[in-house]
């Protein structure tokens, strides 16, 4: 990095201490960020420990990206995020996604090249794939940001590592703080009883249903019958996924 860009990046950094809700998030990723990294999409990802996929949330400054897209691009199936996040894991570098440069692997980072037709079908043009935590994670966090202005390089590659460590602090602020949950009417929140949200901030440290009996003194059959409750409530399919609505809802705290 330059002088004037290793300066902007210190600011940035410090910055990112404020990020706490959505707004924030926005308005961090303008100006200074933009200096570093110009784009027009951005796309993260949050997993919770023992869960099988991310759960995707965006903003864009284009009128060209709307929902249709975002929805095609995260598909689990063959959506090319999910297929991006597959081949980042392996190497855990940021991942560029181009048609301008030629595929190949790079000392700190990775570009492969995209197919036309699903650069259109998505309106993602050229984008990068960067992320922070693993398997053993309590919580992961992956960013993309697409349509991206400029010769893809080195220097961004630099600055994606540099910065995933505070923008996955500030994610996790963003999903953990009461106030900037996703609006759910009342109804939705009542539903869940005080022993349902007593299991499930075990279930989102990772407790088995058996070691949740042992510490509230009641059987596994009682803590299974809950779980599933939980899941028909929330209108979720495993315990992960439970785990990260009820985060988002405000019905527990993220355990550190």
């Amino acid at each position: 990095m330059s002088e004037d860009q290793r300066i902007v990046f210190m600011e940035l950094m410090a910055d990112s201490l404020r990020v706490s809700n959505r707004p924030n998030l926005f308005n961090w990723l303008q100006g200074n960020f933009q200096y570093l990294l110009n784009h027009e999409i951005m796309i993260f990802g949050v997993k919770l420990e023992n869960d099988d996929d991310y759960t995707f949330e965006y903003s864009a400054s284009t009128r060209y990206f709307k929902d249709n897209h975002f929805n095609e691009s995260v598909k689990k199936a063959d959506g090319v995020i999910n297929q991006a996040i597959k081949r980042w894991d392996k190497m855990r570098l940021p991942l560029f996604y181009c048609n301008t440069l030629a595929a190949a692997d790079y000392n700190n980072f990775s570009v492969q090249s995209i197919d036309e037709t699903i650069m259109q079908a998505t309106e993602l043009k050229n984008f990068v794939v960067h992320g922070f935590g693993d398997n053993h994670s309590k919580v992961s966090t992956l960013v993309v940001f697409a349509r991206i202005s400029g010769q893809l390089n080195a220097i961004q590659a630099q600055f994606l590592e540099l910065i995933m460590p505070h923008m996955h602090c500030a994610l996790v602020r963003i999903i953990t703080t009461k106030s900037n949950f996703t609006s759910q009417p009342n109804k939705e929140l009542k539903k869940i009883t005080d022993r349902e949200s007593e299991i499930l901030q075990w279930v989102q440290m990772g407790k088995t249903n058996w070691e949740i009996s042992t510490i509230l003194a009641i059987s596994p059959l009682t803590v299974k019958n809950h779980v599933q409750n939980i899941l028909r409530k929330l209108d979720v399919q495993n315990r992960g996924q439970a785990a990260v609505k009820a985060t988002k809802l405000g019905l527990i705290n993220m355990m550190k």
